[in-house]
């Protein structure tokens, strides 16, 4: 088992530089695989829109949360580590045109060493979707799209791509990422959807909110998806969640026993010193 980790954000660290570098080379130094971060341009105040992984229908941050762009706060973090993978959990890929985020993708994984691992979903908050001109009701597709493109275009020396929500002909993008077949997809959400996408598209799922039956029903659908378009299902590497506090081995066994090789621990605390005990004892109680 493989383990990621998040930063606190709801504590207001992420801008916070000198917290962030101790906060991840501490992770590094612990054996943490991964370190995970998020994504929202914009949230729009009084959104109606219903989170999906909460009762109450709102997400768990303040709308006033500082979310730095999820790439810039990688590429800073990975200038000061050397090992641990730049993962986003999630991008929200529809806001992205394929050609810039191919190129600022490619770069980071060169600069980097061949260290990123992308994240993505199609977002579940309307309103800021209409913030950047999106129409929420095709981001599926417009997603579906922007992985194709982004793999034509890491793939061929020049290359052409038409589809219906972008176009572009003979053009090529250096550099090209480090990793062979380019920056690792990793499909994130709950749906029966994000499931089918994972298996057609991706290299990896990480679904939220799921119950053990629900989460089969989904890997049942990914495993058949795969298989239609000839993929190997056994290739997709699935993330499943846990808290820092909370994830013990008996944890660990049941994801593992649900088919994941990697979980994403959350964290809460804004006291960096509490938060490296957190770190210490988790890694003694299942790390190892």
């Amino acid at each position: 088992m493989k383990f990621g980790i998040l930063p606190p954000y709801r504590a207001g660290v992420t801008t916070d530089a000198r917290w962030m570098t101790a906060f991840v080379q501490h992770a590094e130094a612990l054996g943490f695989e991964s370190v995970y971060v998020v994504e929202h341009v914009v949230v729009v105040s009084g959104y109606a829109e219903r989170y999906p992984y909460a009762s109450s229908g709102r997400m768990p941050l303040p709308d006033d949360c500082e979310i730095p762009d999820p790439l810039e706060l990688l590429a800073y973090l990975a200038a000061v580590t050397e090992r641990i993978v730049l993962a986003t959990g999630m991008l929200v890929m529809p806001h992205h045109h394929p050609l810039v985020l191919a190129k600022r993708l490619a770069t980071l994984d060169v600069l980097s060493g061949g260290r990123v691992r992308l994240g993505v979903g199609v977002g579940w908050m309307e309103e800021e979707l209409q913030a950047t001109g999106v129409d929420f009701a095709s981001r599926g597709r417009r997603t579906d799209e922007i992985i194709d493109a982004m793999r034509v275009t890491w793939r061929e020396d020049e290359s052409t791509y038409v589809g219906r929500f972008f176009e572009f002909s003979r053009v090529r993008s250096y550099p090209k990422p480090v990793q062979v077949g380019g920056v690792p997809i990793h499909i994130g959400g709950h749906s029966e959807v994000a499931a089918r996408r994972a298996g057609r598209l991706g290299d990896g799922f990480q679904p939220l909110g799921l119950d053990p039956d629900a989460l089969g029903q989904r890997m049942a659908a990914l495993r058949a998806t795969a298989e239609e378009y000839g993929r190997d299902p056994d290739v997709i590497e699935l993330s499943l969640g846990g808290h820092v506090t909370q994830v013990d081995r008996a944890a660990v066994e049941q994801a593992r026993s649900l088919g994941a090789q990697r979980m994403v621990i959350s964290t809460a605390s804004a006291d960096l010193d509490t938060l490296r005990g957190e770190m210490d004892e988790f890694a003694r109680r299942v790390i190892g």
